[in-house]
């Protein structure tokens, strides 16, 4: 027998040998019991759908789910009954465990005022889409609030509160009718105030047009201007051109505009306790 016809004849029965013993321990695998690994849970109350700010739960928006023991979340609830009858005052996506942080007290409603914090104030204004910044003010943005007053012939624009956090927006329909018929479209912006930024934004709405702008939500700073006037922003308007004789020809010549005067300055003086502190006002 040749020596390659032997290699072949070794080759196919290695080949055979292996191929019976992964059938036999494929055979083995399948034919073993499966094992299952039981992991502790708890029961866990969670959002049957997608549950807004001021929602109040009911039955049918609570549903239980199973949480493993080892991972439990801090100020989860264990019964639909819990949670049943209290507001929602942070907003919850299908399945997301419902814990305390994200629930009003009980007793205590639904709607806005639980989300209120303590010691601020909620304060609606009136503004169209233009002054809402074309739809971007939405709730959890930023803005400041600017008012544009006329006294005196003078017109001027300033901020008056910075960085105010949206509550709520929406839009009401005003008791007036447009021409064809139609209810007047509004909208509203709720803000979050201190009680002395509510005094400012509620004279200032009384006092001229509110603009609202919009900021970014990391940038706290807050807004420091002098404001500015409509003399300062255009300039007084150009004389007239005269008309002035030049070597017997007639013609007409402009005359420059004359340098507006320098902003008047008036200097407040604030007496808090000890405290003096002065502030220039142009």
């Amino acid at each position: 027998m040749k020596r390659a016809t032997r290699m072949m004849i070794v080759l196919a029965v290695a080949l055979a040998a292996a191929g019976a013993a992964t059938f036999a321990v494929y055979r083995a695998i399948q034919s073993a019991p499966a094992r299952t690994v039981q992991v502790p849970t708890v029961p866990v109350a969670v959002a049957a759908r997608t549950l807004p700010v001021g929602t109040l739960l009911t039955k049918d928006d609570v549903k239980m789910a199973t949480w493993p023991a080892a991972n439990q979340i801090p100020g989860a609830f264990a019964a639909p009954d819990a949670v049943v009858g209290r507001g929602v005052v942070a907003p919850l996506e299908q399945n997301d465990p419902i814990t305390e942080s994200k629930l009003a007290a009980r007793e205590a409603g639904a709607g806005l005022p639980p989300t209120i914090a303590v010691g601020m104030r909620a304060l609606s204004i009136s503004v169209n889409e233009v002054v809402g910044v074309a739809g971007f003010v939405v709730p959890g943005t930023h803005v400041d609030v600017l008012v544009t007053v006329t006294q005196q012939n003078e017109t001027t624009t300033r901020a008056v509160v910075s960085n105010l956090l949206v509550m709520a927006a929406g839009t009401r329909y005003d008791q007036g009718q447009t021409r064809d018929g139609k209810p007047i479209p509004t909208s509203v912006v709720t803000l979050a105030v201190t009680p002395e930024d509510a005094e400012r934004v509620a004279l200032a709405s009384t006092a001229g047009r509110l603009v609202l702008a919009l900021r970014n939500p990391l940038d706290n700073e807050p807004t420091k201007t002098q404001g500015v006037r409509l003399t300062s922003l255009m300039g007084p308007p150009a004389p007239p051109p005269v008309e002035k004789t030049v070597k017997g020809r007639k013609m007409v010549v402009a005359v420059a505009a004359p340098q507006p005067p320098p902003p008047k300055i008036y200097t407040v003086e604030t007496i808090k306790a000890a405290k003096r502190t002065e502030e220039v006002v142009k």
